[in-house]
């Protein structure tokens, strides 16, 4: 199947600091797209990929797993690792519970995360039946663009399929029995007006990583997708500072071009 318009992964060829972005769940490359191409523009090395079943059409999702999205993100890892000399995860919804298992998996050669309304639990109140409903029910309505912005919206599938719904509630438990591996800095900012993942999996995962370095920013004018809202700059703008204060070859003068 081709890919959607906007869809497309994205790759820039940078210094010696990457970043890895991470998508969430029915979502795309393009949530983060902004986001990628201004890290790009200053200089770093950035991978964008597109999770496997995602991009093209719903359908295709019911063949995939969590399995196969993770080790998408962690092939892009390794490829940042053996590329760059620092390397940062950064990562939206379900690719905050991706970032975090990376970082519990890889350890000290990620250097920080920056998470953005990251998600921890399926909270739908039939979540408990998806063991049995994927069987029965192929798909249940979509919840990409929830986003305030006056016409923004998100590159993403408009129905969930419910067998790829239950293999994302096994790995979120997954996730959070290793979340007290995670001990590297941390940037957490999401919405407290957020109608796909309540605050209180960000307050969650705050209680239960290892990590010292760590702040939390509130995104008060924007929904889910916060990436593509209202308070889009500060979060492009917040991450690249926080990188820049752990690689100390961003922001000098022709460091993080690797001139």
């Amino acid at each position: 199947m081709p890919v959607l318009l906007g869809a497309e992964p994205f790759r820039h060829e940078g210094g010696p600091v990457g970043v890895l972005l991470c998508h969430g769940f029915t979502g795309s490359p393009q949530s983060l797209r902004p986001w990628a191409e201004y890290l790009a523009e200053r200089g770093l090395t950035v991978s964008l990929p597109l999770l496997p079943g995602h991009g093209t059409r719903w359908q295709d999702m019911q063949l995939t797993g969590w399995q196969d999205w993770y080790a998408e993100v962690d092939r892009a890892l390794r490829e940042l690792l053996d590329r760059c000399e620092q390397v940062f995860v950064f990562g939206l919804s379900m690719g905050g519970a991706l970032s975090l298992r990376l970082a519990a998996k890889h350890g000290e050669s990620i250097s920080g995360l920056v998470l953005v309304n990251p998600a921890n639990k399926v909270h739908d109140p039939l979540a408990f039946a998806l063991p049995v409903a994927q069987h029965f029910i192929r798909s249940t309505p979509g919840i990409a663009s929830d986003i305030a912005k006056p016409g923004s919206a998100e590159v993403g599938y408009d129905r969930v399929p419910t067998r790829a719904a239950h293999s994302l509630r096994r790995f979120f438990r997954l996730v959070d029995t290793e979340l007290p591996q995670v001990t590297q800095p941390v940037l957490l900012l999401h919405s407290p007006q957020d109608h796909v993942v309540p605050p209180v999996d960000s307050a969650r995962i705050l209680a239960r990583i290892s990590s010292t370095d760590v702040t939390e920013t509130l995104l008060e004018q924007s929904y889910h997708v916060a990436t593509l809202d209202h308070d889009a700059e500060r979060i492009f703008a917040d991450s690249y500072a926080f990188v820049g204060r752990l690689a100390k070859s961003v922001g000098r003068e022709g460091a993080a071009s690797g001139g």
